[in-house]
C-alpha cells in the first residue's frame, strides 16, 4: 500500500510526513532550535498535545514551556504525576481520602492530604523520589475517551467523589481520561506526552498542607526561591474554608446547590459575608484617628471601584465623612503616555499617573486647601476640570483606589502615618474538582470580557488580545506591593461565575475560529460549560458583582 504524505509549513520551510506521524517526532527534529523543551503544538492555529498523529497538511508551530499554555501544560501533567506517586508511596488507596489541590503559594501550589497516611516531610521526600524515578523511566501519559457513566462509576471507585459530582451535571456523552502507570484521572487541559519532561520540581511541607514547587514561566529551567507571602495565603486559606463550612468548596457542590436549593439564599449568604469584612476594615480605620488616606490597590477586575463605594458607606457609620477618589483620573495626558515594548500605549506602569500633580493635590487637601479635582476623559486621552471642587473638613478621609496605591513612589509626598493599605483581588474560593483548581485571573478575565463589553464597546476578542499586556502590568506594578498592605480583602462571590456564563458565552461565541483569539475562547467556554447559571436578577445593586453586569447603585 503506498505510503501518503502530508505537506507541513514549519517556519520557512515546508516539508513532508507520513499521516499518523506524531507532533512529538516532528518536534524533536527541532528541539535543538529552541532553549526551552518543546511542549505542544499548533497545528492551524489550534493547540495540539505531542501525541496527537498528523492527519493533514498544515501550518505547524511548536510551544515551550516558556509560554503560558506551554508552561500550564508542564504544571498539569506534574500534578498527575505527584497523584500517582501520591498513592503509590502509601500503597493502600483507601488511606488516603482526599488530595486537593488548591491555590498559588510562593509559585508553587498548595496542596492538602487528608486521611490515615501521615503528611510528613519525609513522606513528601519519599514522593518525590519515586516522582524522580518515573521521570527517568520515561513513562507515557496515555489518553482515552471513556462514556461519561462509565467514567464517573471510576471516580465513584477512586474516591475521587468532586468528579463524581461533577459529571452529573455534564452534557457530554464521553470523557477524556489520562493514564499515567495504572493511575486514572480527569484533568481540565493538555497533558505532556511522557514523564521525562518533568525534571525541575520539588515538594515541601507548609502549614498544614504542602507546596507542590515548579519553575516559572519566566524561567522554565530551575525552580525559584520558596517565599511564601503570608498576607495573600491566609486570605485564601480563609476563602477556601469558608467555602468548606458552606458546603460548597467545587462547581459540583455549587450546582448542586443551585439545583437543590434556592440561589437567592447563597447570594444573601455571600453579601452578608462581604459586608461583614467591610464592615470590619471600616472600624479598624475609625479606630485610628490619624489616618487620613485609605488606599486601594488591587489587580484589574478585582471591582476597586464598587469596594471604594462600600467601604465609604462603612466608614460614614462611624461619623466619618470618606471622599472617594480615582486615581486614573491623573492619568497623563495621551501623547505623554509612555510606550511599551511594541510601540503600545502602557497604561499600567506607574509613569503613565501625573506623580506630580496628584501629590500637590492630596498634599493641599489634608492641609484644608480647596482643590479642583480632574476627571479623566479616556475617549479623548485628556484630563478634564469641570468644576469638582473638594475641600476636607475635620472628619473627612480620602478613600483612593488605583492599581499603584500599594506603591510608595505613587504617594511619596504624603505622610506615612496617614495612610492605610488595602489589597483587594478577586481569590476565586472553588476549585472544579479535587485535582483542578480555577485561576483566580480566569475570573477576573470574564468580569473584564462582560464589563468592557457592556460600558466600553469592547469585544471579547479585543478585551482577550489585551489581555497578557495587563498580566505583565499586574506582575510587574502591583502584585509586587501586595504585602504592604495592612489588610486584604477578597472580592470574588463564590456564586459569580454561574452569573456571568450567561453574560460572557454569547461574547466567547462571536470569535471566529480563524481568530487568534479564538483557543483562549474555546478554553473559557468549556470551562463555562461546568458551571449551571444563576440568572443575575436578584442580585443586589451594591454587590461587587454589579460593576460587571451592570444596574449597580454606584453609578456603574
Amino acid at each position: 500500500m503506498e505510503q501518503k504524505y502530508a505537506e507541513v509549513q514549519i517556519g520557512g520551510e515546508l516539508k513532508k510526513y507520513p499521516y499518523g506521524t506524531t507532533y512529538q517526532e516532528i518536534a524533536r527534529e527541532y528541539q535543538k532550535d529552541s532553549k526551552y523543551p518543546i511542549v505542544l503544538a499548533k497545528a492551524d492555529g489550534r493547540l495540539r498535545e505531542l501525541n496527537k498523529e498528523l492527519e493533514a497538511g498544515c501550518r505547524l508551530e511548536f510551544l515551550t514551556t516558556a509560554e503560558k499554555a506551554g508552561h500550564n501544560t508542564y504544571v498539569r501533567s506534574l500534578m498527575l504525576l505527584m497523584l500517582k506517586a501520591m498513592y503509590h508511596v502509601v500503597g493502600d488507596n483507601r488511606k488516603i481520602d482526599r488530595v486537593g489541590i488548591h491555590f498559588i503559594v510562593s509559585d508553587g501550589c498548595y496542596c492538602t492530604m487528608k486521611g490515615e497516611a501521615s503528611l510528613t516531610q519525609e513522606f513528601l521526600d519519599e514522593v518525590k523520589a519515586d516522582m524522580e524515578r518515573m521521570v527517568r523511566e520515561a513513562l507515557p501519559i496515555g489518553k482515552h475517551s471513556e462514556a461519561t457513566y462509565e467514567a464517573v462509576k471510576k471516580f465513584r471507585t477512586y474516591r475521587m467523589y468532586d468528579k463524581e459530582r461533577l459529571f452529573h451535571y455534564r452534557r457530554v456523552s464521553r470523557v477524556n481520561l489520562y493514564n499515567l502507570a495504572g493511575f486514572e484521572d480527569y484533568f481540565y487541559g493538555y497533558m505532556l506526552p511522557d514523564t521525562s519532561y518533568l525534571t525541575c520540581f520539588d515538594l515541601r511541607l507548609f502549614e498544614d498542607g504542602f507546596v507542590l514547587m515548579y519553575p516559572t514561566v519566566e524561567n522554565p529551567d530551575c525552580l525559584p526561591p520558596f517565599a511564601p507571602e503570608m498576607k495573600i495565603y491566609r486570605v485564601q486559606k480563609e476563602s477556601m474554608e469558608w467555602g468548606g463550612k458552606l458546603g460548597i468548596p467545587t462547581v459540583g457542590a455549587l450546582n448542586d446547590y443551585i439545583v437543590n436549593h434556592d440561589p437567592h439564599e447563597l447570594i444573601m449568604i455571600q453579601e452578608a459575608y462581604h459586608e461583614k469584612k467591610i464592615a470590619e476594615m471600616a472600624a479598624r480605620i475609625a479606630s485610628q484617628p490619624e489616618k487620613r488616606i485609605v488606599l486601594i490597590a488591587g489587580p484589574s477586575s478585582s471591582g476597586k471601584t464598587t469596594f471604594s463605594h462600600r467601604l465609604s458607606t462603612q466608614l460614614a457609620v462611624y461619623g466619618l465623612k470618606p471622599h472617594p477618589i480615582a486615581v486614573d483620573n491623573y492619568f497623563v495626558e495621551r501623547e505623554k503616555t509612555p510606550l511599551d515594548e511594541n510601540g503600545n500605549y502602557n497604561f499600567e506602569c506607574l509613569e503613565a499617573i501625573d506623580i506630580e500633580q496628584f501629590n500637590h493635590d492630596m498634599k493641599a487637601l489634608l492641609q484644608g486647601e480647596i482643590i479642583e479635582l480632574p476627571e479623566f476623559n479616556f475617549k479623548t486621552g485628556k484630563r478634564e476640570y469641570k468644576g469638582k471642587y473638594k475641600k476636607l473638613g475635620r472628619d473627612d478621609i480620602l478613600v483612593i483606589e488605583g492599581i499603584h496605591c500599594l506603591n510608595e513612589k505613587l504617594t511619596a509626598e504624603l505622610p506615612r502615618e496617614s495612610k492605610f493599605k488595602i489589597y483587594i483581588s478577586a481569590l476565586t474560593q472553588l476549585n472544579i474538582d479535587e485535582h483542578n483548581r480555577i485561576p483566580t485571573t480566569d475570573g477576573r478575565l470574564l468580569r473584564r470580557i462582560v464589563r468592557d463589553a457592556r460600558t466600553r464597546g469592547s469585544d471579547a476578542k479585543r478585551t482577550i488580545g489585551m489581555w497578557p499586556s495587563v498580566r505583565r502590568g499586574e506582575e510587574n506594578y502591583i502584585f509586587p506591593y501586595q504585602e504592604e498592605a495592612d489588610v486584604m480583602f477578597n472580592s470574588a462571590l463564590i456564586y459569580e461565575l454561574a452569573v456571568l456564563k450567561l453574560y460572557a458565552e454569547p461574547l466567547l461565541f462571536s470569535i471566529s475560529p480563524e481568530e487568534p483569539e479564538y483557543e483562549e475562547a474555546k478554553r473559557l467556554l468549556k470551562f463555562l460549560d461546568y458551571f449551571l447559571p444563576i440568572p443575575g436578577e436578584d442580585i443586589p445593586n451594591h454587590s461587587l458583582i454589579r460593576e460587571f453586569i451592570g444596574r449597580g447603585c454606584f453609578g456603574l
